[in-house]
């Protein structure tokens, strides 16, 4: 990632050339993963595949960087995709995992000085997180045995959103100002507007020129044409998490509960019982 005075003001005229703008190797990290990374190279030999897990997991820039590094390690060989974090931490090794990663730059160090372009990049990580959460419940409830996939898949699904933050603040503000003025605006054709592009088919491009395994690629695409209970899983809880970020009286709430009490084959009551259950993990 380029260093925070290389901020982009001037959008690419291409998807091509948005893609261009990323390396996955040089990207940043939330500020709490890089401090426990540190301190997990300090103890290497004491650490395993789930210890190392648990301070990725929830973290979508670390697990962008450590599901492209292994594809990259892994292009040409046989072989299933390996879908999560710990499948790819025991593909990859300890060791091999400390000696591929450094220390690592802290997101929050380049947005430092710029308070609102910060809070814009906090706010979709908080979606993503609680996204995340939804997404992972449900699954559980539904008993599926794909649920870390699916945790996985909601909490990446905003990831350009996370990067056009670091890498364009102004571009991503000038976005939230022009929505706020004006709340009719409907986001894809903002953003094209602004960008050149949507967000949606920069994911797209980014996860497929990283070549992320094809089943997270699936499960996150909103526009994938076969609708598996995974892909729906992921969409309702991308949707409620959005709709509930300021409160549970969003108008659009009720037509999550119904859909999402029909995934779950639950009640209305219980449905909303179960999400503000999951809402206050």
């Amino acid at each position: 990632m380029p260093a925070a005075h290389e901020f982009i003001t001037r959008p690419p005229q291409s998807l091509a050339g948005w893609v261009r703008l990323f390396d996955p190797a040089a990207l940043p990290v939330l500020a709490g993963t890089a401090r426990a990374l540190e301190e997990l190279r300090a103890v290497e030999d004491a650490v395993d595949a789930h210890l190392l897990g648990e301070a990725i997991t929830s973290d979508p820039l670390m697990t962008l960087k450590l599901l492209a590094h292994l594809a990259r390690l892994r292009r040409g060989r046989d072989g299933s995709d390996t879908e999560t974090v710990t499948e790819a931490l025991v593909m990859l090794g300890i060791p091999p995992f400390f000696r591929a990663f450094g220390p690592q730059t802290a997101a929050e160090e380049l947005l430092a000085g710029l308070p609102e372009a910060l809070a814009g990049f906090r706010a979709v990580l908080q979606r993503s997180h609680r996204a995340a959460r939804f997404a992972i419940g449900f699954a559980v409830h539904r008993m599926d045995h794909d649920a870390p996939v699916i945790h996985e898949a909601a909490l990446l699904h905003d990831f350009a959103e996370l990067l056009l933050w670091l890498r364009a603040p102004a571009l991503a503000l000038e976005i939230v100002h022009r929505q706020q003025a004006d709340p009719g605006l409907r986001s894809a054709a903002l953003q094209r507007e602004v960008l050149h592009v949507e967000l949606a088919e920069l994911q797209h491009a980014l996860m497929s020129a990283w070549r992320l395994p094809a089943t997270l690629v699936h499960i996150t695409d909103d526009h994938a044409r076969t609708v598996t209970p995974q892909v729906r899983n992921v969409r309702l809880a991308i949707r409620v998490a959005r709709h509930s970020a300021q409160g549970w009286d969003n108008p659009a709430l009720p037509d999550d509960v119904e859909e999402i009490g029909h995934l779950l084959q639950l009640g209305p009551e219980p449905t909303l019982r179960l999400l503000r259950e999951i809402d206050a993990d």
